[in-house]
């Protein structure tokens, strides 16, 4: 007769619902940065390079004369969640592939009009902001003189702030196979759920955001990177996806 198996002090606590956001502890936002640092130490080359191409495609694509600025709102945001897919299949025990840099593109029509609106969305926080702070149409010119550093915080700041209630859009669309008007309403409901939480995520992130600027940008090619893997963990976290779930790209 086989010895009976012993099972784990656990087994008998049910775990959270898959995919159904819970409450988290402020102190969790912690975690999920030290989560991001182990990702981003497993590869810091190419997790680099994959910062790099998304600031260069930006670059690149806002000085398209004429299309290029809608070009960046719709092409950008796509870009950026390659960091995520990137996060993911590491946080799994994959290599990281640069040819995550291109491959959200893979994903369904419906999860890519989620991701491209969130991130609409967001640029229409920071034009209002501009505008609303000295008088700047960031459409037309975004390098006007009014934008001192001041303003460029209010702006970045504003922006911050209208992203956090869509951080978890891409996630839902991407991993979870969420369905447009689905993944914006559980982003909502991990929002209100983990306000508090997501406000520290969100001063901590700006403060990354201005120390990558403050270097010429250059040091935004890793701050890219570390941002996306923190806001898996933090997505990770709050919805406790089961293993082996996720949409792989």
């Amino acid at each position: 007769m086989s010895p009976q198996r012993r099972q784990s002090p656990l087994a008998d606590i049910a775990p959270p619902a898959a995919f159904v956001p819970r409450a988290v502890s402020i102190a969790r936002v912690f975690a999920w940065f030290e989560g991001a640092i182990r990702l981003f130490k497993r590869a810091p080359a190419r997790w680099c390079a994959l910062g790099a191409f998304t600031l260069a495609t930006r670059l690149a694509l806002e000085l398209v004369p004429g299309i290029g600025h809608a070009a960046s709102e719709v092409i950008v945001p796509v870009v950026e969640c390659g960091l995520l897919i990137g996060a993911a299949n590491v946080d799994r025990g994959a290599p990281l592939a640069l040819r995550c840099a291109i491959a959200a593109f893979r994903a369904p029509p419906v999860a890519l009009a989620a991701i491209v609106v969130s991130s609409l969305l967001v640029s229409a926080a920071e034009i209002l902001a501009a505008y609303a702070l000295a008088d700047v149409n960031l459409l037309t010119e975004s390098a006007d003189p009014k934008l001192t550093p001041p303003v460029l915080l209010g702006v970045v700041g504003a922006a911050t702030l209208a992203a956090l209630p869509l951080a978890f859009v891409p996630m839902a669309a991407l991993f979870q196979g969420a369905r447009f008007v689905r993944a914006f309403g559980t982003s909502l409901q991990g929002f209100a759920l983990n306000v508090a939480p997501l406000l520290l995520f969100g001063a901590l992130s700006l403060l990354l955001t201005l120390v990558g600027l403050l270097t010429f940008w250059v040091g935004l090619i890793a701050v890219f990177p570390l941002l996306a893997a923190a806001s898996y963990y933090g997505w990770k976290d709050i919805y406790a996806p089961p293993p082996g779930a996720l949409t792989r790209y």
